[in-house]
């Protein structure tokens, strides 16, 4: 063989390495991957990387994902982590050089979307990066250009470009920041430049480096500036590491030895998981079991939204949209919600604790609240609708919750069961057990003996008789709860739920039909709560609920009132079109809104003392068979704390959110000027028969309270009147007088509102009304605790006068200024009202 001839084989044998080196490893368009033979992939030069199908887990082998995997783990996946097929998919590189993923179905889950790029050939590189060529070795398409939730070595991660898993993302800003993001929205965490590297940056990237070096390059810097190291750096050899984020939200560095198919954890951007936002999901509570986080519910109220998968969330059993006049906030020592600052749906305010409760509570779009106990005095009004919970010893805050009443917190960590083997039976166990046996028995007969006498006729018929005549007496009637239980049939038939509980439909031994209401946050004891009982009933009124009797039986207080059979005004004013039946005309409103004030009134100004009702709403106010109304629930406030009832804090009542006054939310004393903010609110509702807190697009996004004042204001009275009306016959000097009672009734400031027997002069229209200043949402007033003081000098009302001025946006309007503890608030007036008022 000469010299030629040995230099060709040379040659021949050169380029035959070569096609096995690297031209083996490239992939022809027209060539396919299937789940259904998932044993099949297209591999990498050396065979440690490998492009196909890969089961999802073990124990559900029937789910696939399209992966690129180094040993097993996944290091790119199509479509994302989260993305799975059946095992009828199947990928396609088709002749136009387009990558794409099919289901069963042939429907595109994903695609490379490279068609008609003059793609030539594919390739999967020893790297981990596969790439769609043309023109031979031209780079037209990369998964390295492509992440999903992992960067390997040598691969660049620039600006634009993110890693997702789930809701969480990771990413590079133009800053040099590296940032944590749910949802697109909530950065939770965020790692930048050392304070003492002064420069800007133009084109930043990050790389990571093989040895477990993560670090910034820019042409700014003189050397990449290192962000992370991995634990285990420039450790060992045959080792890929790489950086993940994981479906936990969190940003972990990962090491794993060729061949083995395992990886350790090597660095975390967040050191506490238990601070990765909505790590446990919508209203989700992180805490600790030894090293581990684990996911709860904040109380009993909630259900797991899937009890296999904790960190899905949690869910309301029973939604506050359901149960608006209950709700309560429970509370969660050592807990917080977590707010970072991009969160714009969080309200911070600088409040106490008890503040910070009940602002929430009265907010209503206010879903929880944190007090912060670390000297900043700092409060968090969350209003999203996703709330995540963190809860641990070490944490200096209390949070709230908001839930329907009652709050059921969770029962105490269980302590552990006593084991079988360690117990044994004591000597005196068989006798105590034979006794009480005995006991039970003779309990037992007893109590079907009673039960036989108490349902006879005899009995029953005796037993109307007394309670008749000790209703007739005027005194409240005693009942047992066992007569209550039987009057409404295991308190089977739920007329409504209100804030001090529960009301049941019942029928008496003397066939009178009642109305039986279960007390809840009861606090006297027996004398004193008979004592409040006999209190209430001897209010008598046209337009007041009469109290029947009363049952006081260890823990069961029940009030049993006359049954209304129209029930609550709400069902009219706020009726769906299924109940369009229940339809009131303006004459049935006018005479409701008169007859409430007229009860209100003789509560506040007719008794013999004060009563200040603190819950006035249209789920209070009920209606007779022939719609006269009555105020119910009157003198309950009290049952609930027994402080004197006239001047109460915030802290001491059960209000609703929308018909609290100002001075409610500021933790100021109440007077019977706070009933006549709350009527002020019904009675804007009677008119309009709209939530006096409904916002939509007519009302330009605003209270309607304070859209209607707008309205009013411009003379265009008509749109504040429920439109169902307009078709009627409706008194428009009558309404307009109404609209004028409403506005002066919710004015900020408790001196400007007239007291209720003024009202009801103005509603009958022997007193003139002057045009109103300008109400404010409660909102705007001083929720911290500071009093806000206006001067009022003049009053704006006469009497013997039947006139109404119509009103004109034209009007010569006066600023008068309120001035808080940090704030001014100005608002329009024409008068000023006389604090005796």
């Amino acid at each position: 063989m000469n010299l030629h001839q040995i230099m060709a084989v040379q040659f021949l044998f050169i380029i035959l390495i070569f096609f096995f080196t690297f031209v083996s490893a490239d992939i022809s368009p027209g060539s396919t991957l299937r789940a259904s033979n998932p044993n099949i992939n297209w591999t990498s030069p050396d065979g440690t990387v490998s492009l196909g199908f890969i089961p999802i887990s073990s124990s559900n082998p029937t789910s696939y994902s399209l992966s690129i995997s180094y040993s097993s783990i996944p290091i790119w996946s199509a479509g994302g982590p989260s993305t799975e097929v059946d095992s009828n998919s199947v990928l396609q590189f088709t002749a136009s050089g387009n990558l794409q993923l099919l289901n069963g179905s042939d429907y595109v889950i994903w695609q490379s979307n490279t068609s008609n790029l003059n793609i030539s050939s594919a390739s999967l590189k020893d790297t981990g990066e596969f790439v769609l060529l043309r023109n031979g070795n031209i780079s037209a398409w990369s998964t390295f250009e492509n992440p999903t939730d992992t960067i390997l070595p040598s691969q660049n991660f620039t600006l634009g470009k993110t890693l997702s898993s789930g809701l969480y993302s990771f990413s590079l800003l133009r800053s040099g920041n590296l940032t944590l993001t749910w949802n697109d929205s909530i950065v939770y965490w965020t790692m930048g430049l050392n304070s003492s590297v002064n420069v800007t940056l133009t084109s930043p990237s990050l790389g990571f480096q093989s040895i477990g070096i993560l670090s910034l390059y820019d042409q700014r810097l003189s050397v990449p500036y290192i962000m992370a190291y991995s634990s285990d750096y420039a450790e060992g050899s045959d080792i890929l590491r790489f950086v993940k984020l994981d479906s936990d939200g969190n940003l972990r560095m990962y090491s794993s030895a060729e061949g083995t198919g395992t990886m350790s954890e090597t660095w975390s951007a967040v050191s506490d998981q238990c601070r990765v936002f909505g790590y446990c999901g919508n209203f989700g509570v992180c805490s600790y079991n030894d090293l581990s986080p684990v996911c709860g519910c904040p109380s009993e109220n909630f259900d797991f939204v899937d009890p296999r998968d904790r960190r899905k969330g949690c869910t309301r059993i029973k939604n506050i949209e359901d149960c608006p006049l209950t709700a309560t906030m429970l509370q969660l020592d050592h807990a917080l919600f977590l707010t970072y600052d991009a969160e714009l749906s969080s309200q911070v305010v600088v409040v106490g604790t008890t503040a910070c409760r009940f602002n929430c509570l009265a907010g209503d779009n206010c879903q929880a609240s944190t007090s912060l106990s670390d000297g900043t005095g700092q409060c968090y009004l969350k209003a999203s609708d996703f709330v995540s919970g963190y809860q641990s010893a070490a944490l200096p805050s209390t949070s709230f919750v908001k839930v329907c009443s009652p709050a059921e917190p969770n029962p105490p960590p269980d302590q552990g069961n006593l084991r079988g083997s360690d117990w044994k039976l004591r000597p005196w166990v068989i006798p105590v057990v034979v006794l009480a046996t005995v006991v039970a028995l003779f309990a037992l007969e007893g109590g079907m003996w009673v039960w036989c006498c108490r349902n006879s006729p005899k009995f029953g018929e005796l037993s109307a008789q007394y309670a008749l005549f000790e209703y007739a007496s005027g005194a409240p009637v005693w009942f047992s709860h066992k007569e209550l239980q039987r009057a409404t049939k295991g308190f089977k038939e739920k007329l409504g739920e209100g804030g001090f509980g529960a009301v049941y439909r019942g029928i008496l031994a003397n066939r009178t039909v009642v109305a039986v209401k279960q007390l809840e946050g009861i606090e006297q004891g027996e004398k004193q709560f008979r004592m409040e009982v006999a209190t209430i009933s001897s209010t008598h009124h046209l337009n007041l609920v009469r109290l029947i009797g009363f049952c006081s039986e260890g823990r069961h207080r029940l009030l049993v009132y006359e049954f209304m059979k129209n029930g609550s005004l709400d069902n009219f004013l706020f009726m769906t079109e299924e109940q369009s039946g229940k339809f009131l005309d303006w004459e049935h409103r006018f005479n409701i809104a008169l007859a409430t004030a007229r009860g209100i009134t003789y509560l506040h100004e007719e008794c013999r003392d004060c009563i200040v009702h603190c819950d006035i709403k249209p789920e209070n106010i009920l209606l007779d068979e022939n719609y006269n109304a009555k105020v119910s629930d009157f003198g309950l406030a009290k049952l609930i704390n027994p402080k004197d009832h006239r001047y109460r804090t915030l802290t001491s009542v059960r209000g609703t959110r929308g018909y609290l006054a100002p001075e409610w939310l500021a933790n100021l004393p109440m007077t019977s000027k706070s009933d006549v903010y709350s009527y002020g609110m019904v009675l804007l509702e009677i008119v309009s028969g709209r939530r006096n807190f409904e916002v939509s697009p007519e009302t330009n996004r605003k209270k309607f309270s304070l859209w209607a004042y707008e309205e009013f204001d411009k003379g265009n009275v008509e749109r504040i009147v429920d439109r169902r009306l307009l078709d009627d016959s409706v008194n428009m000097e009558q309404a307009t007088r109404a609209i004028l009672v409403s506005f002066w009734c919710i004015q900020e400031q408790p001196s400007q509102r007239p007291m209720m027997g003024k009202v009801v002069q103005m509603l009958e229209g022997i007193m003139e009304i002057d045009r109103p200043l300008t109400p404010k949402p409660v909102a705007e007033g001083s929720a911290s605790g500071t009093s806000i003081n206006m001067s009022s000098n003049a009053s704006a009302f006469s009497t013997n006068s039947t006139s109404v001025p119509v009103p004109s946006s034209s009007s010569s309007l006066q600023t008068a200024e309120l001035e808080g503890a940090s704030s001014t608030f100005k608002i329009r007036a024409d008068v000023k009202l006389s604090p005796d008022l």
